[in-house]
């Protein structure tokens, strides 16, 4: 840690040639009020938009000169800028990395510009279902919580902000005590360690910045639908999951998977391997600090809307009455580990490991211990936590499409 409060985690690979570097911000959509909603999100844009020695223009043909990669990714609860370059060329990484996330413009010109970009990606998810179905899912399940809103913000919030707003936001949140930098790959130890103490631990925290206030979800269930004129119904199951670092996740990671989660599941084999009922149907795991969900996905036919949903069901049902199968769970075991392995072959996911485990717990956790934790779920375990959130009862239930009042009713 810097004496400022910063976190540094690195892990050197050197059999690797590449290193990634991530900064990452705990602050995410959940942390806005209603009137601030995108604003992490735009924050995320504009940084790359120019600072005080560097234009936007300028910005980009350096990193192509690197010939590496440069990003970043906002989610419910961090904002992440990373850059991903050969070890080689480290040093100006760093610089170019440490100029950004300091001394950002935020020029009202290109704010004014960024705003119908960050529009135009509203406007994508409202023309795609499977992403807007499953924003509307989040925000039936989580109700008036600040985790129900959408991380891209609302067209009404992003047309208002001003610079001032953007600057504000940033000396809230963007608090030493609120960031971790993680570096993966193969680089000198002591000099990104010397490199990172003199680019990073002079920023000190606000004095205006409030402490962080987040609180658990309350997760809802009901039917939402939606009328809108496509040729499919898109359909979002919600059950109950856990928080990231729950004692049990392993074990829901196996449950998941069991479901929905893989081309082998359940799910996937009875509804559109032996019924031919949807192209697409799987499972997935949304786990916060505080919360979790489980939601299963499917786009099908208007007139097999109800049969899918009452499938859907039946597993669910089945799952928590009689857990999982010993040849599944053995299955799904081994599908989890090559999966895990093969995962963390990147600097980049090694990066993103690093901070996930610093953010989470401030502990890093090793491959090994990961697989240790897979292979120690058992099938009494799995089953308890089956029963324990799949619940038929508590189902939310969201569909976008072509629906009637008949098909609503059948499905309450």
């Amino acid at each position: 840690m810097l004496d400022n409060g910063v976190r540094l985690v690195t892990e050197r690979i050197p059999t690797l040639k590449s290193v990634t570097v991530g900064i990452w911000v705990n602050a995410g959509s959940r942390d806005e009020t209603p009137a601030q909603a995108g604003f992490s999100h735009f924050i995320e844009h504009m940084f790359f938009k120019g600072t005080a020695t560097r234009s936007a223009i300028d910005i980009s043909r350096e990193m192509d000169a690197l010939g590496g990669e440069m990003n970043a990714f906002t989610t419910r609860e961090t904002t992440t800028f990373y850059l991903k370059v050969l070890d080689q060329h480290l040093p100006q990484a760093l610089d170019l990395l440490s100029d950004l996330f300091h001394r950002s413009r935020l020029g009202p010109k290109e704010i004014e510009k960024e705003k119908q970009v960050v529009l135009e990606e509203i406007r994508m998810v409202q023309d795609d279902p499977e992403d807007l179905v499953q924003e509307l899912h989040t925000g039936q399940v989580m109700g008036r919580h600040p985790l129900s809103r959408p991380i891209l913000g609302q067209e009404a919030t992003i047309t208002r902000l001003r610079r001032q707003d953007l600057l504000e936001y940033i000396d809230g949140h963007y608090r030493p005590q609120e960031t971790v930098i993680a570096v993966a790959g193969n680089f000198d130890s002591r000099q990104v360690e010397r490199t990172i103490a003199r680019e990073f631990g002079r920023t000190q925290r606000s004095s205006s910045a409030a402490p962080k206030t987040r609180w658990p979800p309350e997760i809802f269930g009901g039917v939402v639908m939606k009328r809108k004129p496509l040729e499919q119904v898109h359909l979002c199951v919600g059950l109950k999951g856990v928080p990231v670092g729950h004692k049990d996740r392993y074990a829901v990671y196996v449950v998941n998977s069991v479901l929905g989660g893989s081309v082998s599941s359940r799910l996937f084999q009875e509804v559109r391997e032996k019924r031919g009922l949807a192209y697409s149907i799987y499972s997935f795991l949304s786990g916060y600090s505080d919360s979790g969900t489980m939601t299963i996905y499917a786009g099908t036919r208007p007139k097999e809307a109800e049969r899918v949903v009452e499938l859907i069901r039946r597993e669910v049902r089945r799952m928590a009455a009689k857990g999982i199968e010993r040849s599944e769970l053995k299955r799904t075991k081994d599908q989890m580990k090559g999966s895990l392995m093969l995962s963390l072959e990147s600097s980049h996911s090694r990066m993103n490991k690093l901070a996930k485990d610093e953010l989470i717990a401030g502990v890093h956790t090793t491959l090994e211990q990961m697989l240790a934790e897979i292979d120690a779920v058992t099938e009494e375990q799995a089953g308890r936590v089956a029963h324990e959130l799949l619940a038929p009862e508590t189902m939310a239930i969201t569909g976008l499409g072509p629906v009637s009042s008949r098909q609503i009713s059948a499905l309450r």
